[in-house]
């Protein structure tokens, strides 16, 4: 009997935790709209579920709305690349990749909004004050409401120069600088469930060379982030951060145009999603979709840059989807995802759909979207 009673106890106690964690998902709207935004288009999102507001990255603003899609307020005065978004749970902060870069992206966003003050290549990490932005257009240098960490890895390989085939080639692995970000446990070992700060490179899209056929991630512990607390010059880009990642992996895609767009783990499969604009290669499947096995540990390969053979540890893509069978990759055609991918749970996914008004102007529906793991529909909506 006392055994029954104990039970009974223990069975009271599981369902409320799962009638309420179900009863969260259902009171997220199918649908999101942010409105008519920017000139330019959404380059990421990020739902903060305790409280219900979502954040929208558009390249040189932060939008925060509720669930209604009801404007809270918003960051203003980026002069740099905004790209994807993540949102840290402990501390309700909004994270972002955030770049600086004299190449064909920086200057085109320098030219649509008229600065040619900054000619340097920096890379940051973007911490945004969510609870913090509480009305709209506050300036990104002001107000305590953004800090940022300084990446010296990625410069380093952006700037980087060496012979291929006689050439001399600028970009390791054919980095183009950062964009999408996640926060995930680490990759093989399951039982710590610590979260580690995930970023990947942009890659070149450029048939020429082969040593940009992998995707590239750095994992970063963020646990004593705040000595590198400093915020936003623009004018005086600051280089306070991190010197290397704790681990620096590559999984093999084949080349894709930007790399890794958006990055989401997924706390239900435990697997990360990488959204990118497919690549040019013939020899490649050119996916749109990759999901990767976070189970499964890195293993150490061999693999070419700038000519040179060089150890790394890569990771493995899940074994789901479509598979290419001469190069043995693994992926999806879905046509969603690249400006804005964010899961949450049970299967569930935020997926953005962007558009261009008539007017000019960028906004973003996010739909409301159910994972399958099938070759032809990997996900699928409530009307499909």
């Amino acid at each position: 009997m006392k055994i029954l009673i104990i039970f009974t106890s223990l069975l009271f106690l599981y369902f409320p935790i799962c009638f309420a964690q179900n009863e969260v998902l259902n009171n997220f709207p199918d649908s999101i709209y942010s409105g008519k935004q920017s000139r330019f288009h959404v380059q990421g999102i990020a739902i903060d579920k305790r409280n219900g507001f979502v954040y929208f990255s558009f390249t040189d603003r932060l939008i925060k709305t509720d669930l209604s899609g009801k404007i809270l307020g918003s960051v203003t005065g980026i002069v740099g690349h905004l790209g994807d978004l993540a949102f840290n749970e402990e501390t309700e902060e909004v994270y972002a990749s955030l770049e600086y870069k004299n190449d064909a992206i920086g200057k085109g966003i320098s030219n649509t909004i008229g600065n040619q003050e900054n000619k340097e290549n920096a890379f940051y990490i973007a911490i945004f004050n969510g609870l913090g932005i509480i009305r709209e257009n506050m300036n990104a240098e002001e107000n305590g409401i953004l800090r940022t960490v300084f990446l010296k890895e990625v410069v380093e390989d952006f700037e980087a120069k060496s012979l291929i085939k006689g050439n001399l080639v600028k970009h390791r692995f054919g980095c183009s600088g950062i964009d999408g970000i996640t926060f995930g446990t680490a990759f093989g070992n399951k039982k710590i469930q610590k979260k580690y700060l995930y970023v990947a490179y942009g890659i070149y899209s450029d048939t020429s060379r082969e040593d940009n056929n992998y995707q590239v991630l750095l994992k970063y512990d963020i646990s004593d982030w705040m000595k590198y607390n400093s915020k936003l010059s623009q004018r005086s880009l600051h280089r306070l951060g991190p010197d290397k990642p704790l681990q620096k992996y590559f999984i093999k895609t084949g080349n894709t145009r930007y790399g890794i767009q958006n990055l989401a783990f997924d706390d239900y499969s435990g697997n990360f999603y990488a959204a990118v604009y497919p690549g040019i290669k013939s020899e490649f499947p050119n996916y749109s979709l990759f999901v990767i096995d976070g189970k499964r540990s890195p293993v150490k390969e061999k693999i070419i840059s700038f000519d040179k053979s060089i150890e790394v540890e890569t990771l493995t893509l899940a074994h789901q989807g479509l598979e290419d069978k001469t190069s043995g990759i693994r992926g999806w055609y879905f046509n969603k995802g690249a400006t804005g991918i964010f899961p949450l749970g049970e299967g569930l996914f935020y997926i953005s759909h962007n558009n261009k008004s008539e007017e000019g102007e960028h906004e973003t529906m996010l739909y409301k979207y159910k994972w399958t793991g099938s070759a032809e529909k990997p996900f699928l909506r409530k009307d499909d």
